[in-house]
């Protein structure tokens, strides 16, 4: 018995010494192992070959079966984790070279003077995460990785219900049932390959809100939780990072960029307190036009594009909001307050 495990243990080490993979190795002990299983079921009772490697089958299938019953649990809760929380590191693009498929791909950016080469490799090398990925998620992220924005994180903690798929567009008929998270990587892989998708299956809180948007540039929050907007909001500003906010409501939608690290106002001091019960009332109490999260996630997607790119002016100490009943936009100017629970002295 001893004797096999010195030869296992030896042609492990033998192996790592020519530089053989640990595929390569893992064959050759598992072929070790069957011929020892082999041996002891073959030969008779009592064959000195049989005595030196363990005189016994019973022994070399236990520790087998232990052995696989390890590893499938240690696999499995392995893919359980990273299938239910994601991967916290965002990976990064393989090459800092696009090739020609990339590069034809995005050929009507990188002719724009605003964007250019230059402006596309800033994006290819962003990293942006999107807080939900219902009516104003889905566009949003179907822009964005349509765009090359090169790591999109996405975190929602619901499945899709047949009600979604009047307004959010980037799920399926046929995903009915699958969390959002992962419907939507499915269409943005789908859509461009060129892009890493990072699907978090789980509700944004206090204990995981720092860690995870410190892994990112940008934030998209279109989260339906007024919480939610605060916690977003709150770690925001503590990291000094860029967040582009959308609303809807009926057929009126909004959007703004809160930067107060660079200029403006953060999301507190112009939404400081909850609305009252029934003042903003959710899409499932008041209604929503289908096409509608389409126009302001799109317009949240373009903000993005201008701030990774250096592009135009984004919509810093600004709300931007669309009437669609009436076909008007409008643009009114929001400040800082000086007394802000979050970004002003009142967050002291």
């Amino acid at each position: 018995m001893l004797l096999v495990l010195a030869i296992g243990a030896g042609l492990w080490g033998l192996g790592s010494l020519v530089g053989a993979s640990r595929k390569a190795r893992w064959t050759l002990i598992i072929g070790l192992y069957i011929l020892v299983v082999l041996i002891q079921i073959a030969l008779p009772q009592g064959n000195a070959l049989r005595e030196l490697t363990g005189g016994t089958a019973a022994f070399w299938l236990i520790l087998g079966g232990a052995i696989v019953v390890g590893m499938s649990y240690s696999m499995g809760l392995g893919a359980l984790r990273k299938r239910v929380q994601g991967d916290v590191t965002p990976e990064r693009p393989k090459s800092d070279v696009m090739g020609e498929v990339e590069l034809e791909r995005y050929a009507r950016h990188i002719v724009l003077r605003e964007i250019g080469g230059a402006g596309q490799m800033r994006l290819r090398r962003a990293r942006v995460l999107v807080v939900g990925a219902g009516g104003l998620g889905a566009p949003a992220l179907q822009y964005l990785a349509a765009t090359g924005v090169g790591t999109i994180g996405v975190i929602d903690d619901d499945t899709v219900e047949n009600a979604n798929l009047q307004r959010q567009v980037i799920h399926r008929d046929d995903t009915i049932g699958m969390p959002k998270v992962f419907s939507a990587e499915a269409a943005m892989r789908a859509l461009n390959p060129y892009v890493t998708v990072l699907p978090y299956h789980r509700r944004l809180d206090a204990g995981i809100a720092a860690d995870l948007m410190g892994e990112y540039d940008l934030v998209l929050d279109g989260s339906d939780s007024f919480e939610t907007r605060q916690l977003v909001n709150a770690v925001a500003v503590a990291q000094g990072k860029p967040l582009i906010s959308g609303a809807l409501s009926q057929w009126e939608g909004q959007i703004s960029v809160f930067d107060p690290a660079v200029e403006g106002p953060c999301y507190a001091c112009v939404f400081p307190v909850e609305p009252e019960a029934g003042l903003a009332p959710s899409c499932a109490e008041a209604g929503v036009l289908g096409p509608l999260p389409g126009v302001i996630g799109a317009m949240m997607a373009v903000e993005a594009v201008k701030l990774i790119a250096g592009a135009g002016a984004p919509l810093r100490g600004q709300m931007l909001i669309y009437d669609a009943l009436w076909g008007e936009t409008r643009k009114i100017a929001v400040k800082r307050r000086a007394d802000c629970a979050v970004c002003g002295a009142g967050g002291g």
